[in-house]
């Protein structure tokens, strides 16, 4: 038990408790368009090397790299957009 016993009803213990030290927590950003489509490109170069070691389809390498390369870009310029467009929704800066 302590020295001191705050009368009841009291507030003061909860408004002095000490805060934890550190930087303030900073809001969720949300994922980025780049980090998302390099992953998507990983995921799918593994799956196709998988799916032609197995022998269920003969891949051509250049075919292969011009689609990732097409839909990446593709992915990156649409994602791009819409980042730009929600991020437009969310700050207005006065333009018209």
């Amino acid at each position: 038990m302590s020295s001191y016993d705050a009368p009841a009803g009291s507030q003061e213990g909860a408004a002095t408790a000490p805060r934890p030290e550190g930087p303030e927590p900073q809001e969720e950003s949300p994922a980025r368009v780049g980090t998302i489509v390099w992953g998507l490109i990983v995921v799918a170069l593994a799956a196709l090397i998988i799916v032609a070691q197995l022998g269920i389809v003969a891949l051509n390498g250049t075919y292969v790299v011009i689609g990732l390369m097409i839909g990446a870009g593709a992915a990156l310029v649409i994602g791009g957009l819409l980042s730009a467009r929600g991020r437009d929704k969310q700050a207005p800066t006065g333009k018209s």
